[in-house]
């Protein structure tokens, strides 16, 4: 009996291994995997938004959902591998002239959020201006917020109720072309940022960014309204803005997520 199960695990085992070598051949033989495409497909739609008035209930016309959008910056922290992060809590989508260039009076948008423009198929029509508080900078440290950013960032303290668009304390973005991403979706963005930092006047830099549109969708609420949102991002020079702070590199690296609906 012992002699017949020794043959029969023999067998057994000779019978795996011939299936294992085949299974291995197999697999040796299947084609490698094609590579990427280097001209990808993109398929763009033909949606257009813009702000009109900003009246509420026309959903004709977009509105800013600034509650659930965003202006966050990073850098490097000199002398250490981590990051220092933050946000500006206060910013806005228009184009500031200099006569309004002021401090308003309001905890709410001292100017309407109508400074843009876009054309999902036609990116040459496409244009926007947005601008940022520089004190209202948010790093979730109140000591720095309040303290030393104010001085290296050159600007003054939050005033409690205020709205602060004066010279010493916004920073704007203006674009001057957009175009069509050849290898992807996205959107070119050529721009004009304009700042004082810890200068005597403000100083103009011509900058590149990348664009990104999140297509429109319905939210199936009670009143069924529709979103859609942009997301862009850039990098700056702090020092061209007089920024001499050694904790920070030069490069600042910023991204707008921007919502838009049209309740």
């Amino acid at each position: 009996m012992k002699s017949g199960y020794q043959k029969y695990l023999t067998v057994l085992l000779f019978i795996v291994s011939g299936l294992g070598y085949i299974i291995g051949c197999t697999h040796d033989n299947e084609p490698v995997p094609a590579p990427a495409s280097s001209n990808p497909v993109i398929t763009r739609g033909t949606n257009i938004h813009l702000p009109g008035a900003m009246t509420a209930g026309n959903p004709n016309e977009w509105k800013l959902d600034k509650a659930h959008s965003s202006v966050l910056w990073e850098t490097n922290y000199v002398g250490a591998a981590g990051l220092l992060t933050g946000r500006f809590n206060q910013f806005g989508a228009h184009n500031v002239l200099d006569a309004e260039m002021l401090n308003y009076n309001t905890t709410g948008q001292p100017l309407k959020d109508t400074g843009w423009a876009f054309y999902e198929n036609e990116p040459a029509k496409t244009y926007f201006s947005g601008y940022v508080q520089i004190n209202t900078s948010n790093t979730g440290e109140p000591g720095r917020d309040a303290g030393c950013n104010l001085t290296n960032l050159g600007t003054t303290a939050i005033v409690a109720g205020v709205q602060n668009l004066t010279v010493t304390n916004i920073a704007r973005i203006k674009t001057t072309s957009v175009e069509f991403d050849p290898a992807s979706a996205d959107y070119i963005v050529k721009f004009n940022m304009t700042w004082k930092g810890t200068l005597t006047a403000p100083v103009t830099r011509a900058l590149t960014g990348r664009l990104k549109y999140i297509p429109k969708a319905t939210i199936a609420a009670a009143v069924p309204y529709d979103v859609f949102g942009l997301q862009f991002k850039f990098q700056f020079n702090c020092r061209d803005f007089g920024i001499t702070s050694t904790n920070i590199s030069d490069k600042v690296d910023i991204t707008c997520n921007m919502n838009f609906n049209n309740k």
